[in-house]
């Protein structure tokens, strides 16, 4: 059974900082491409970052510089570093796991910006 757990998420002042994390278990870890998406209330859910098998990163232009996703084959676990929050960064924060046609989600960690 494949499970991503989130953890980390949590309520923050603008210029804040936070570290998310995704524990997967029940895939072959470092073959997945991962990723954090985000949505916020009637919005669609975007990428806001991706870490490849071969550790290359991109990011979306909104977070570019602020955000760092790093991740630990050893603990089959990725991580966003989030860094000079703003409210507009106020989502719930999905993780994403992907390997050719398989994909899998987390079940979402809540990150409020806010004064």
């Amino acid at each position: 059974q494949v499970q991503l757990v989130e953890s980390g998420g949590g309520l923050v002042q603008p210029g804040g900082s936070l570290r998310l994390s995704c524990a997967a278990s029940g895939i072959i870890f470092w073959l997945y491409d991962m990723g954090w998406y985000r949505q916020a209330p009637g919005k669609q859910r975007e990428l806001v970052a991706r870490i490849t098998s071969r550790d290359n990163t991109n990011y979306a232009d909104s977070v570019q510089g602020r955000f760092t996703i790093s991740k630990n084959n050893a603990k089959s676990t990725v991580y966003l570093q989030m860094n000079s929050l703003k409210p507009e960064d106020t989502a719930v924060y999905y993780c994403n796991a992907l390997f050719g046609s398989r994909e899998f989600w987390g079940q979402g960690t809540q990150v409020t910006v806010s004064s």
